[in-house]
């Protein structure tokens, strides 16, 4: 029997994404598509004087997948430079392609999608829409 792939954590930490919101300060908002599945992500950001992530505010139109890793991204990018932004992307999607698990807990619920590729395209949009955004304000 197959497990299934929405397990009640992916449903959990899909649910636990902030609604999007107007921040105080924003710096550069950008969205981007994925052509693979159709998924939406449209981004604002504010950063602090080194560039780092202040605040972020994400509209998310994607799977429970890309829902979920918004809700991650949205946990640990406080504080974070793009550098750091992309190490991260780069970490999971290799760890999404069958590498080792980069020591990132949170990622133990996006397991079931490492054996689906047409998933990976809305796990990794949400860190690109952070990284357009920022890329932006430039």
């Amino acid at each position: 029997m197959n497990a299934p792939l929405y397990t009640t954590d992916i449903l959990r930490l899909a649910a636990s994404l902030e609604a999007p919101h107007a921040l105080s300060r924003e710096d550069a908002r950008a969205e981007l598509r994925s052509p693979t599945c159709g998924s939406r992500i449209e981004t604002a950001v504010a950063l602090d004087g080194k560039g780092r992530v202040e605040a972020l505010s994400q509209k998310v139109h994607a799977c429970a997948f890309g829902q979920a890793s918004a809700a991650i991204l949205q946990g640990s990018a406080k504080g974070r430079s793009a550098e750091e932004i992309a190490s991260k992307m780069k970490m999971l999607g290799e760890w999404l392609d069958g590498g080792d698990a980069p020591g990132w807990p949170e990622l133990a619920a996006l397991a079931p999608a490492r054996s689906r590729k047409s998933r990976h395209g809305a796990i990794l949009l949400p860190f690109r829409a952070l990284l357009a955004a920022i890329d932006a304000s430039k």
